[in-house]
């Protein structure tokens, strides 16, 4: 069924509300089963939580210290199936995580305590063969095959050690991966509208009303104001932070988990050095922070773990978060990094579940899926990590396809998405013909646009000669022709959706550019240009 169908016939199979990594993997996971799917989305595609995390598939190797020992090899396992299917927006890294001896565990973990029994004169301290036990554990658990294994570092007179400061004499590498979380946003977005799901951002849910056999549903258009009803069979909240008072606000339902709150802040700063291995930095109150290059020229440094008093308040890193990622950095790096260095911040958060951990530090990662069947069924989505946000999905639709009479046959496995159709190491071959067919694109261009689209680059420049063909330029090697390809692809409707979520380039536009971009923008979307 088209999305023209679903709409005119005002039912639908499956209607999600929440338009982050969540909904848009699940709706692409059900559409690619045959159902009629409609997702709503009340900002930008992305626009909250999943688009200011830490910007990895990770296994979560502090989550060994709690013992979460599911969750880790389901994350690991997912690192890289999720490789394979997006190459082009992940890539393996290589994380360089220093040893001191002063380095604890956090207080509330059950490692520590465990620690504590056996070595009480530790006093929560981190030995090296423990760490060296849990990197083992993490190259083992998900079965890996293309990240390279863990390694003993030594770190005078080498790059890794060149950024640190002197006392730091030896630590370990190993493997990770790095993600474009928002372009996963829109990709997966993508291909479900590819397979009949309809997309819907800068749409509200205003009311629900639920029978038997339906939910009847009211939107807005969070544009024009305008209203509309549509009918669904099964409802799924996947709204993040939001989820709570879409049960509460939209859906009259009081008794309902609780959700804890809480806000990840990041700075991004200076290059702080000219290798391209990540950090992971462990601090002497239990917590951890990751150093990781960004965008080429930067830095990215996060995050922290706040408690957030609600999702009707806008994140903001703080300044006392601020210092504490200073300062927690500068126990490590040589050369301080300052106030002065910070180009831009950014705070999400994460709607986790409510399981009573003292701290939001400890507070757990994993997912909650929560079905009510009183009458038209709801499946609520409580908490998640963006590495396991394909496995959740999965796991939504083992829930749903048995009430539509559908056998549970998973498919997004092996299945690229759009423009991540080549193998994790043939992305210098694809660079080569890129520049090959397009000689008027430079090699820093040419990345950029293969790192965002992937494969789908020929799409963007095809029957392209020379760079007038183009259009017009606005800077940072935004050009007229790719402005169009993601308005019309890509739901982008005003500058921000492009200079933060589609790209990054906000960290290198100036303002005039950036209103430029926004006014070319406007204008092609009423077709004036």
């Amino acid at each position: 069924m088209s999305a023209k169908e679903v709409i005119a016939n005002n039912v639908t199979d499956l209607v999600i509300v929440g338009g982050g990594v969540n909904g848009c993997g699940i709706a692409r996971d059900a559409a690619g089963r045959g159902l009629s799917v409609i997702l709503v989305e009340m900002d930008d595609l992305g626009a909250a939580t999943s688009s200011a995390s830490t910007k990895l598939f990770h296994g979560g190797l502090r989550y060994l210290e709690y013992f979460s020992f599911r969750l880790v090899k389901e994350a690991l396992t997912e690192r890289e199936v999720l490789l394979k299917s997006m190459p082009h927006i992940s890539w393996p890294m290589r994380f360089i995580l220093p040893y001191d001896k002063f380095m604890r565990f956090d207080s509330f973990t059950p490692a520590t305590k465990w620690i504590n029994y056996i070595m009480p004169w530790s006093k929560s301290k981190r030995p090296f063969w423990l760490v060296k036990l849990g990197l083992y554990l993490y190259d083992s658990l998900g079965g890996r095959k293309i990240l390279p294994p863990t390694k003993l570092l030594h770190f005078p007179n080498s790059k890794e050690g060149r950024p640190i400061k002197a006392k730091f004499k030896r630590g370990f590498e190993y493997s990770d991966c790095w993600v474009d979380d928002s372009r996963l946003v829109i990709l997966n977005a993508r291909d479900a509208q590819d397979r009949g799901a309809t997309i819907l951002p800068r749409v509200k849910l205003i009311k629900a009303e639920r029978t038997k056999l339906y939910w009847n549903l009211t939107f807005q258009d969070q544009k024009t104001n305008q209203e509309w009803q549509q009918k669904a069979r099964y409802l799924i909240n996947a709204a993040g932070p939001w989820v709570g008072s879409i049960l509460k606000e939209k859906l009259g339902q009081i008794d309902m988990p609780s959700i804890r709150l809480v806000r990840g802040s990041h700075l991004v700063v200076k290059k702080q050095y000219d290798h391209e291995k990540a950090y992971f930095l462990q601090g002497r109150d239990g917590r951890i922070v990751f150093a990781i290059p960004y965008e080429q020229d930067f830095t990215l440094i996060g995050t922290t773990d706040v408690d957030h008093d609600s999702a009707q308040i806008k994140p903001v890193c703080t300044d006392e978060e601020r210092d504490y990622l200073l300062e927690f950095v500068n126990l490590y790096f040589s050369k301080p990094v300052t106030k002065e260095d910070i180009v831009w911040c950014y705070s999400g958060i994460r709607p986790l579940y409510q399981d009573g951990a003292a701290v939001s530090a400890s507070a757990t990662r994993d997912y909650v899926l929560k079905v009510d069947k009183s009458d038209a069924p709801l499946l609520t989505i409580y908490g998640g990590k963006i590495t396991t946000y394909r496995k959740l999905a999965e796991n939504v639709m083992s829930k749903v396809v048995p009430y539509f009479g559908l056998n549970d046959k998973p498919w997004t496995t092996n299945v690229a998405l759009p423009g991540g159709d080549f193998k994790v190491d043939e992305f210098n071959l694809l660079m080569e013909r890129i520049l090959e067919e397009f000689p008027y694109l430079s090699p820093d261009w040419a990345r950029r646009l293969l790192r965002q689209y992937g494969t789908e680059t020929k799409k963007i420049l095809n029957n392209t000669q020379e760079l007038s063909d183009l259009g017009r330029h606005f800077g940072c090697h935004i050009t007229e022709r790719e402005l169009r390809w993601s308005i019309a692809n890509e739901w982008t409707q005003n500058a921000e959706d492009f200079i933060w979520r589609r790209t990054k380039l906000g960290l290198k536009l100036t303002k005039k550019q950036i209103e430029e971009i926004d006014y070319f923008i406007q204008k092609t979307k009423k077709g004036l240009l």
